[in-house]
């Protein structure tokens, strides 16, 4: 075995050095112009792309060298258990990724930490392992490719989109690669045998490659319908595409102008102030109220959230302050020669930020501050000239501050969960916290939420909420629009409610649900394991509609008995049988594609023949 792992190590040293050698060429050079550890999400996840692309490669080059016949049958000619074979082969690989891929990270972040003044907080130290990870798992997705049946072997590939699309946060990110990681040798290890086209025949190998090639059927299902979409826009039927959208829909809702949409919903309004208010409407301005932070950030996060600014630069000093999660404070340096200039907390004393900091460039900035910085629920504004990060608009406890818009002489500050009004003049009489005069609860989820239209009445405000972003998908509440009065007590009336209509059919919706709701469910689990979920994309669905569990119920059934007429025909034990046969019956049409990949004509059994004996 040790002779085995020597002489694999030997075999691909020297690609292996050139990748490292190479991998290290581009980071340095990248390190010179960007700082690599405050990328956006897609820069990281293009290199992991790479990563596991490499892996692949180097699983597909090196299985694919073994797997004829003569070859594979030379190598499993061993005084040596087959498993251990297959950890000697596999062992050098990852060792080979590891000096390619991860050995180079570590470097440039020991030369970042060491010899620059820019932000390296214990989250970047796990990025060399974090990219060994996905390199080995990609790895193992190319050896499994080679090694396993050609009818089901690219169901392997499901991690790595699992990787790509996982929802998990900071180190916990590292347990779901670590897991994947596991389940792939679990599938090596099963498919390492001398017949390499059999069918897995324990129930243990049956589990861990089944499930993979079920997934990967309801993704390819998934991706089918995605194709059928593309034919409908072109077409040119499809609601998102049409010149005119379909009447009372969603599509014509976010089309239309902020008074438009307003008009529309006090189109139905009883409200005996709706014929003034429709009035005002068409004489004023209509001020839109949007959110200018697409996510939040969270502490420890391996990467930024999406569209997150962890950094900015201050022009006057010319120093960009970088915010650090083990501090808890932004870090400066000079961009003029790249020395430490200092630390950036919040008030005088440069106290730590209660939560993950972050530019929001796009806010207004208040009268007396130089640009706005967000940490959870606060808004601070920045001040050039003492370099210290003033708190002045703080939520209640629990709220995601989402944005800040100019209306009048108000400043309208938006959150997960209301809309607050402050005084514009109290935010340039001094640096003094400031306190909301009102308060609109929002009528339902900030996930769900697409625009918001507020005009300025003699006695207080008209807002309307729509609510269409997720209307496409199952995962959104039912379209609807709602219109609020708040007057100057601060009482809340509601003018109008609207029902919008859906664009799309039923089945379109529910596309991801009704191939199989136990996939689906699973798929869900899988994305969410480990995750943090951001208030700022909190929905509410409505419950999944009869007819379609009715349809998705005749799916199973129809599954279950074209498994009962498959599994007549395959060479199957009767417990197997019995199984197969329940995993249709709850999976579903993915479960009978994968009994049929995985068991194929050839185990045809014929019905034993009654001979008689023949007459002399």
């Amino acid at each position: 075995m040790r002779d085995l792992f020597r002489a694999e190590l030997l075999r691909f040293r020297s690609w292996a050095i050139a990748g490292a050698v190479l991998h290290l060429l581009v980071l340095g050079f990248l390190t010179r112009v960007v700082d690599l550890a405050q990328q956006p999400l897609l820069v990281y996840r293009v290199f992991g792309g790479v990563y596991a692309l490499a892996g692949l490669l180097l699983g597909l080059f090196q299985m694919g060298s073994y797997r004829r016949p003569s070859t594979w049958l030379n190598l499993l000619h061993r005084p040596l258990p087959n498993w251990r074979i297959a950890a000697a082969l596999l062992g050098a690989g990852v060792v080979l990724l590891a000096l390619a891929a991860a050995l180079p990270i570590l470097l440039i972040a020991v030369y970042q930490h060491g010899m620059t003044a820019r932000v390296v907080d214990l989250r970047h130290w796990l990025f060399p392992l974090a990219a060994l990870l996905i390199a080995a798992c990609g790895y193992l997705a190319g050896a499994y490719c080679m090694l396993g049946s050609r009818r089901h072997s690219t169901c392997a590939l499901v991690f790595l989109v699992l990787l790509a699309v996982s929802q998990a946060i900071g180190p916990r990110m590292l347990i779901v690669q670590a897991l994947a990681l596991l389940w792939l040798a679990a599938m090596v290890l099963a498919a390492f045998k001398p017949d390499l086209s059999a069918p897995p025949r324990s129930l243990t190998a049956t589990v861990i490659t089944a499930l993979p090639l079920q997934m990967g059927i309801y993704l390819l299902a998934l991706l089918l319908g995605f194709g059928v979409e593309m034919l409908w826009i072109m077409q040119g039927t499809h609601p998102n595409n049409m010149s005119v959208p379909p009447p009372g829909g969603h599509n014509e809702t976010e089309r239309m102008t902020p008074q438009q949409r307003m008009l529309a919903g006090l189109a139905v309004s009883r409200a005996a102030q709706a014929p003034l208010w429709r009035e005002q409407v068409a004489l004023s301005e209509v001020h839109e109220i949007g959110s200018q932070l697409a996510a939040t950030p969270v502490r420890n996060e391996l990467t930024h959230a999406a569209a997150a600014q962890m950094e900015f630069d201050d022009e006057e000093l010319r120093v960009r302050w970088v915010f650090s999660h083990d501090r808890m404070r932004f870090e400066g340096y000079r961009l003029t020669d790249g020395r430490h200039f200092g630390e950036l907390g919040v008030g005088t004393g440069d106290a730590a930020f209660p939560a993950p900091a972050q530019a929001a460039g796009s806010l207004p900035a208040l009268p007396r501050g130089d640009g706005a910085l967000v940490a959870g629920n606060t808004l601070y504004h920045y001040v050039s000239a003492s370099h210290q990060a003033l708190p002045r608009i703080r939520l209640p406890a629990g709220e995601i501050l989402a944005g800040v818009t100019p209306v009048g002489e108000s400043l309208v500050v938006l959150s997960d969960r209301a809309l607050y009004f402050f005084d514009g003049r109290d935010a340039a009489a001094s640096d003094a916290l400031l306190s909301p005069r009102q308060r609109l609860p929002m009528p339902g989820r900030s996930g769900d939420l697409s625009n918001i239209d507020l005009i300025e009445l003699v006695d207080g405000y008209l807002v309307s909420f729509s609510f269409t972003t997720y209307a496409h998908e199952l995962t959104g509440v039912a379209p609807y629009q709602s219109v609020l009065w708040l007057d100057d007590a601060g009482h809340v009336t509601e003018a109008a409610h609207r029902a919008i209509g859906y664009d799309y059919p039923a089945l379109y919706r529910y596309k991801a649900w009704w191939p199989s709701p136990a996939l689906y469910a699973l798929r869900v689990a899988a994305l969410d394991l480990f995750a943090v979920h951001d208030p700022l994309d909190a929905t509410a669905p409505p419950p999944i509609p009869r007819r379609i569990q009715l349809f998705a119920g005749a799916l199973m059934l129809l599954s279950l008995l074209a498994a009962i007429w498959l599994c007549r025909r395959r060479a199957l034990s009767t417990p197997a049988r019995l199984a197969w046969l329940l995993a249709c019956a709850v999976v579903g049409l993915p479960a009978l594609a994968s009994l049929w990949l995985l068991y194929p004509a050839g185990e045809y059994v014929p019905s034993p023949r009654k001979l008689l004996p023949a007459t002399a």
